[in-house]
């Protein structure tokens, strides 16, 4: 295919400074290096992480100033003369692991998001969040053309890190898995994965909102409301068909007290996988319950590129059809807004042409 026309300005959202606000500028569109490729950027989800990115509360430096975004889909239009597996015209994305040094040994063990040299989109190298975006060849998310690409944009970053914890669990199918912050943007895809893994769900959340999604639009078996619930340990427990508890549990919450109650309603054996990256928070765990229950507590960090891959072939067979909305590029502030009062169900995708 040949060469489209590339511009050499852009729209983006831009943060000049840590804290903020984000900013809606036209910058320089920047050419690719020898084994990167230049994506024309055409919808970007919003995650979580790109508000930290803003606020600059993770103990983390990122890039200023910054362009953010990790869940970029759009169509390759340039490439480096190193780049022979990604042809232009193809549909790409970008991820949160813009690239990696592919030496180290986490990179040779297919633990590439532990490399110490990953480059992070969005946080350390500019991201999705404009019209434009580099990315190194090696790391884009390969989409089909048969693809929407506004609804395979949150699969990017939220579904690929919930179909990898939900690996980590060991849940098998048959089994019940809670889903701590299930009516958000990445629980509201966690219950789509585990529904397709055969697993069964039961979503905890709060609102009305979260509530008539996670049980008619996602299928959850139970829904139990932790700010309404006068013991959440104990109503976990009896959603469960033989009282005992979860087989697993997702934390994908965005706040520290979750984390603190897992271990008291996983059932023995069960496993507890820690996702959400709430700032400053600490992981406490009851040492005799877990003990005694035989608990297991890990975390999952997003995935490589081959359960990438997976996740985004769950998608493409339709099976993973999560709630977003769609608005402008320019809109990005007031969807932080909405993100800090919690009033988000599911996801929120940016259109770059807006």
């Amino acid at each position: 295919m040949s060469q489209p026309e590339i511009p050499k300005k852009q729209w983006a959202q831009v943060i000049q400074k840590t804290g903020g606000p984000v900013e809606y500028k036209e910058i320089d569109v920047q050419q690719p290096g020898p084994d990167e490729v230049l994506i024309n950027i055409k919808f970007s989800g919003v995650c979580h992480t790109d508000l930290h990115a803003v606020n600059g509360d993770w103990p983390l430096p990122t890039k200023l100033p910054l362009v953010g975004g990790h869940e970029g889909a759009g169509v390759v239009v340039a490439r480096g003369e190193l780049v022979k597996d990604v042809e232009i015209g193809d549909y790409a994305g970008v991820k949160w692991i813009n690239g990696s040094c592919l030496a180290c040994d986490f990179c040779q063990q297919a633990d590439e998001p532990l490399c110490p040299k990953a480059l992070l989109s969005g946080y350390t190298v500019d991201g999705s969040f404009q019209q434009y975006c580099i990315a190194k060849a090696a790391h884009v998310a390969r989409l089909t053309k048969d693809m929407d690409l506004a609804a395979a944009a949150p699969v990017l970053c939220a579904g690929i890190t919930v179909y990898k914890g939900l690996k980590e669990s060991g849940a098998r199918p048959g089994q019940t898995v809670a889903i701590v912050g299930a009516g958000g943007g990445l629980g509201s895809l966690a219950q789509q994965y585990a529904k397709a893994m055969g697993l069964r769900v039961i979503a905890i959340d709060t609102g009305d909102e979260k509530k008539k999604m996670c049980l008619e639009q996602l299928d959850a078996a139970e829904f139990v409301d932790f700010a309404k619930s006068e013991n959440v340990v104990k109503d976990v427990q009896a959603a469960t068909e033989d009282g005992l508890g979860p087989h697993a549990v997702l934390l994908v919450a965005v706040n520290e007290k979750p984390f603190q109650q897992a271990a008291e309603y996983v059932r023995p054996r069960g496993t507890v996988v820690c996702i959400g990256l709430p700032a400053g928070a600490y992981l406490r765990a009851p040492v005799f319950e877990t003990v005694i229950k035989m608990i297991t507590i890990r975390g999952s960090y997003v995935g490589n590129r081959k359960d990438s891959a997976e996740a985004l072939d769950f998608f493409r067979r339709g099976l993973i059809k999560a709630p977003f909305k769609v608005v402008g590029l320019s809109e990005l502030q007031s969807v932080y807004d909405k993100m800090v009062k919690g009033e988000i169900a599911g996801r929120y995708v940016l259109d770059t042409s807006k």
